[in-house]
């Protein structure tokens, strides 16, 4: 959420910083921002889109300049408005800003008793009245002082009125330095400068970071700190829509060459997997879709191994009391890598000396540097909010990764094999889909239910509904409905019910007909035909180490297709954020 870029060099300002700022639309914001520097600073800011800042800037008598810095806020303290829209100014300070400041109001008082007015509702305020009353000149000084004072998380782009710097800070929130020919960056995702350069440098914690055109002077307790020049293979993967109306459609759609890609890499680096009987305990934390990722896991690590697993969201594990008793591993899922509780739970775990796994999509991301061991899934950028190919790579992963485990490998090849190939035919029904999506899109609130391994994959049918269609729905175990869940079913309340487990088929159906008897419209999702409902999709059948794989796009399809019908933006859904970087 919320996303910086920063620019010096040759090029002009305002073209680099606003394509900086279109690449960083997937990590959600509800206004746009840029300041630009030449003898002054001049701000504009904007509700709403990239799109309409760019517009505004047209209409405006706008500096030339070749040093400036851009913001997308997703809002926190304060509305989303013009006024609470980042850069921020304070005297001869310019400021912008990701994360939380937790003492805010604390400070904010000390500084209003002090005689310093403010004119938004933000903690980015804040930091930047305490930054312009520390300072007389010397910037790192005064930057050092203020950020002494703060609770909480932050990277701050800042600039000085009688300054030619740019200058940067982060704490618990990403951000990284570029390295051009001429020309020089910061910002919070490198895929907003992959365009100009791909080589890169990380700022660590409490480093001040000062960039001019000449180069940048990296300041550790007023040294000057020598940092490796870096190299990403990350490029500029966004070549449009190629066709499809949304982002999110064409990202489902890679799936399978995805899909097909990760299997290759994984028996490639099979040895390079770790095996998880190696464990007797295993913890794994996430949030949002990565956690409904693990649940599959548990339950097929648990089914098919003797590891316990608990699998907890990363908000509540962090602060909970934690028994490491037995020998643990900790795996965190994360497709961003920047995801704030998740890096709080893996910081927990290796200050207790367990070891640690990332299941991460970024390189060189915070969770993909501090953990011991680390599983690229390489979905490459994913631009729709809403997961979908990260997450069904998650899935996979963790499928391999249990199979592994449980010594089948051998025995799901043939699976293995026409997983890609099944996975293509079950996106390609999208006229099953779009039947299912016309009966149910007025609904106002719909229900998914499973058993074990049928309830973690509705959590996420349920989740990715919700997400993207703004109607109310929730997943429940098949067996809790008459425990007080059934109340809710009225007449026509449609009722999702995932079927693979052949273990507990005959008993999710029974609770089905408990609903059915009470006026719900029943929808089967199998991968087996039942007779007697009328609205069923029926899903080829394999492993049960790979079927939540093939259950994935049927799920976010039917999603997909109903959001549409409610004229929802299904790429960039109101109030989300891509990439979760504050508590």
């Amino acid at each position: 959420m919320c996303g910086i870029i920063g620019y010096v060099g040759k090029n002009d300002a305002v073209k680099v910083l606003i394509n900086g700022l279109k690449t960083l639309e997937y990590r959600g914001y509800d206004s746009a921002g840029i300041a630009l520097k030449n003898k002054s600073i001049q701000v504009i800011k904007s509700v709403g889109k990239v799109s309409m800042l760019e517009d505004k800037l047209k209409t405006l008598d706008v500096i030339r300049a070749n040093m400036g810095l851009a913001h997308t806020r997703w809002a926190t303290h304060g509305k989303p408005s013009e006024v609470n829209a980042h850069p921020h100014v304070v005297g001869k300070v310019t400021i912008v800003h990701n994360g939380i400041i937790e003492n805010a109001f604390e400070l904010r008082e000390k500084l209003e008793q002090e005689g310093v007015s403010f004119k938004t509702d933000t903690d980015t305020e804040v930091i930047a009245a305490l930054i312009n009353k520390y300072y007389d000149g010397d910037a790192c000084d005064a930057i050092r002082k203020a950020t002494d004072l703060v609770v909480g998380s932050y990277a701050l782009g800042i600039m000085f009125d009688d300054e030619d710097y740019l200058y940067a800070i982060r704490k618990d929130s990403p951000l990284i330095l570029g390295v051009g020919v001429d020309e020089y960056f910061m910002a919070s995702d490198i895929a907003a400068i992959v365009n100009y350069t791909n080589k890169y440098m990380l700022l660590e914690e409490g480093e001040i970071a000062q960039i001019s055109f000449e180069g940048i002077n990296i300041y550790n307790s007023k040294k000057i700190v020598e940092k490796n020049i870096l190299e990403t293979s990350v490029v500029d993967e966004d070549k449009g829509k190629c066709g499809y109306k949304y982002y999110m459609l064409k990202e489902i759609n890679e799936e399978p060459i995805l899909v097909e890609r990760a299997i290759k890499n994984f028996y490639e680096k099979i040895d390079e997997f770790p095996n998880l009987n190696d464990y007797e305990e295993i913890h794994i934390v996430a949030c949002g879709s990565a956690m409904y990722a693990g649940m599959i896991g548990k339950t097929l690590i648990e089914e098919n191994t003797n590891i316990q697993v608990v699998c907890e969201v990363a908000s509540e594990y962090r602060y909970k009391r934690v028994f490491y008793n037995r020998k643990t591993l900790v795996i965190v899922i994360s497709q961003s890598g920047e995801t704030a509780d998740t890096i709080a739970a893996l910081r927990k775990a290796k200050a207790n000396n367990i070891d640690t796994l990332a299941i991460v999509n970024v390189k060189g991301s915070t969770i993909a540097r501090e953990s011991k061991q680390q599983i690229y899934i390489e979905a490459g950028r994913e631009v729709a909010v809403a997961t979908t190919k990260a997450y069904i790579l998650q899935v996979l992963v963790m499928a391999l990764l249990s199979c592994k485990s449980a010594l089948k490998l051998d025995l799901v090849k043939n699976d293995l094999e026409k997983l890609p190939r099944l996975l293509k035919e079950v996106i390609d029904r999208r006229d099953d889909y779009k039947k299912l999506a016309k009966k149910i899109f007025k609904s106002e609130d719909i229900f998914f239910i499973g058993r074990k391994i049928d309830y973690a994959i509705s959590l996420e049918g349920s989740l990715k509904l919700k997400e993207i269609s703004y109607i109310h729905s929730e997943a429940y175990q098949a067996g809790e409905l008459k425990h007080g869940t059934i109340s809710l079913i009225e007449e026509n309340t449609p009722v999702l019910a995932i079927i693979t487990d052949d273990d507990i088929k005959e008993k999710t159906l029974s609770n089905l007909e408990e609903v059915k008897a009470r006026g719900a419209l029943p929808i089967v999702i199998c991968n087996e035909k039942i007779d007697g409902y009328q609205d069923e999709i029926l899903l080829p059948k394999v492993s049960t180490f790979f079927q939540a794989v093939l259950v994935v796009p049927c799920l976010q399809l039917i999603a997909y297709e109903v959001a549409i019908l409610r004229g929802c933006d299904v790429d960039k859904p109101r109030n989300l954020a891509k990439s979760v970087t504050v508590e």
